[in-house]
């Protein structure tokens, strides 16, 4: 009897790792709002956001980081999601001199492409947006969402495709020197999502749910030291062949490039549009 309930108790030990293994949300976050974690077959953790006329949901990393790579894989709300915005960026905190990095999922009405938002805030000045339709259903299965953030540039992927690089310029503002935690968000963007805030959330769909699963940070601790082999992600820069990865990108999904808004910037646009 023992020995037949070995292979079951060695299985059974084997889950219990790889759940612990997996077990991402707890140990490296703080949560918000209305946040449910799990494991799927595999033993791999899926943490899910609910966002309802009470609340949105969130989590916050524990340890603030200065430059890295981070990923997650997201499966966004199914149907009519018109005015929920869900996120996964990085902050130095919301004062005025503050930097950011952003990637904002724009909800829209059902049928039509959700708008990826991405933006670099660097001491204070946010307007540096670059928005694409998905060329995807994101609410069918999982994506993979990336950014990599060295002192050399900002990338944004999406799957295995660079979408966006931001490049530093010595003279111009850029995020090097404030430590940045790592957020992932659920809220109602009603008041500007959703063509520029003209459609509304609809609440007879609610509650509204986001998955997340497979995060990972390889990424230099603030005030510790940088993981082994980050010269991966720290030297970082895209080949040409990625370039033109970007540019088909821009021309072929990107809906919006302050590069191009002349109206917002009436004294001229920013100094690293007219740089190459």
């Amino acid at each position: 009897m023992a020995r037949r309930s070995l292979p079951l108790l060695a299985s059974l030990a084997l889950v219990v790792a790889v759940a612990s293994a997996e077990s991402w949300l707890y140990e490296k976050f703080t949560t918000d709002g209305t946040v449910r974690a799990d494991h799927d077959a595999s033993g791999q953790q899926v943490v899910t956001f609910n966002l309802d006329q009470v609340s949105g949901a969130g989590f916050n990393s524990k340890e603030q980081y200065l430059y890295g790579e981070f990923s997650i894989q997201m499966k966004l709300i199914p149907g009519n999601s018109a005015g929920t915005v869900s996120c996964f960026y990085l902050s130095s905190g919301d004062g005025d001199g503050h930097d950011e990095i952003d990637m904002e999922f724009m909800g829209n009405s059902s049928g039509q492409p959700v708008v990826l938002n991405t933006n670099v805030w660097a001491n204070g000045d946010g307007k540096k947006e670059h928005q694409f339709y998905l060329w995807f259903d994101p609410a069918a299965d999982y994506h993979t969402y990336t950014i990599i953030w060295n002192d050399k540039n900002i990338l944004f992927k999406v799957d295995d495709k660079f979408i966006r690089s931001f490049k530093r310029y010595a003279d111009l503002p850029y995020p090097s020197a404030k430590p940045m935690t790592l957020h992932a968000t659920l809220w109602d963007g009603s008041y500007w999502a959703t063509e520029k805030g003209a459609v509304k959330i609809d609440w007879s769909n609610a509650p509204f749910v986001v998955s997340y699963r497979d995060y990972s940070a390889d990424a230099c601790v603030s005030g510790g030291s940088c993981p082994a082999g980050s010269d991966r992600w720290m030297n970082r820069q895209l080949s040409d062949a990625e370039l033109g990865t970007v540019a088909s990108a821009e021309s072929t999904y990107m809906q919006y490039n302050y590069c191009e808004d002349g109206w917002r910037f009436p004294q001229g646009l920013p100094a690293e549009c007219s740089r190459k």
